[in-house]
């Protein structure tokens, strides 16, 4: 016998007072509701609906147990809506990046992912707190700078970024006619803090180092910021997102030392099964690129 199934009848009957109240209620026709709840007594050895000419009424024992009847679909009901959120949530693709990406891939990266997932959650942040969420199980993937300790993660192919050299439009190299990094002297350079990601905060400032500049370092919390910081004068950034600041008079984008100022991603991931989604990441990362350089 489907327990809840005959609870609902007789809670059914009992609340209504009427057996076909509590059919349409039910929406269902009164005879299968009758039956049903003959069933319940039958298994219980007791009856709980006293049926007279006025409607249905409790019995003793039903009014004993109706309130723990009440209870265990309530119950039920409880463990369904828990199981669909747990469904749910596996369903739905946790992801990250770093802010370094831009928000051109990042719109890029989810508009193919609706295709793969029927959801998804995006976070961003620090390649090191993505890279403990992935390893935690928090997210499913993420989008990292690179070089980047990424412990026993599976890992997909570097992928190379053009980025362009934000700098005060009022500021000589924006208007000179061969613009060279080492004329950035005397800005400083901002950019996330180094607890971000060590390696490549590291690489970075060696690879500006090589090119002829050792900038000073402000660290900032977002791009917006550090194009706050440009704008101001005193400051240049790097960016995998140019197209954005097109209108700003306050600051030009250059391209400068694309070796040098390069951002290189890669997809970091747990599970084998997000290979594949991992793979799809990878290719629009791609695919920018490509349309980048």
């Amino acid at each position: 016998m489907d327990l809840l199934r005959h609870l609902r009848f007789f809670v059914a009957v009992a609340e209504e007072g009427h057996f076909g109240e509590a059919a349409a209620r039910l929406e269902m026709t009164q005879p299968p509701v009758s039956q049903g709840l003959r069933r319940l007594e039958n298994e219980l050895g007791t009856p709980l609906i006293r049926r007279t000419s006025r409607g249905a009424e409790l019995t003793d024992a039903g009014r004993d147990l109706l309130p723990r009847a009440r209870l265990l679909l309530a119950d039920a009901a409880r463990f369904l809506g828990e199981a669909r959120r747990l469904r749910e949530q596996t369903e739905v693709l946790r992801w990250g990046t770093v802010s370094l990406a831009g928000t051109t891939v990042t719109a890029k990266v989810a508009g193919r992912l609706a295709g793969a997932a029927p959801g998804q959650d995006m976070v961003s942040a620090s390649a090191v707190s993505l890279v403990e969420q992935v390893s935690g199980g928090a997210l499913d993937l993420a989008i990292v700078d690179v070089p980047c300790v990424t412990g026993t993660l599976q890992t997909g192919p570097i992928v190379m970024l053009r980025r362009s050299v934000v700098v005060p439009a009022a500021h000589p190299v924006a208007t000179a006619a061969r613009p060279r990094l080492r004329q950035l002297a005397g800005l400083e350079l901002c950019h996330p803090p180094r607890a971000a990601n060590p390696p490549a905060y590291d690489q970075l400032l060696d690879l500006l180092g090589e090119a002829g500049l050792g900038p000073q370092t402000l660290p900032v919390s977002s791009p917006d910021e550090a194009v706050a910081r440009v704008a101001g004068g005193a400051a240049f950034t790097v960016t995998a997102d140019p197209d954005r600041l097109a209108g700003l008079d306050e600051v030009r984008c250059l391209s400068l030392s694309r070796d040098a100022t390069a951002l290189r991603l890669r997809v970091v991931f747990r599970a084998p099964e997000m290979a594949p989604i991992a793979e799809l990441v990878t290719d629009e990362l791609w695919k920018f690129a490509k349309a980048r350089s």
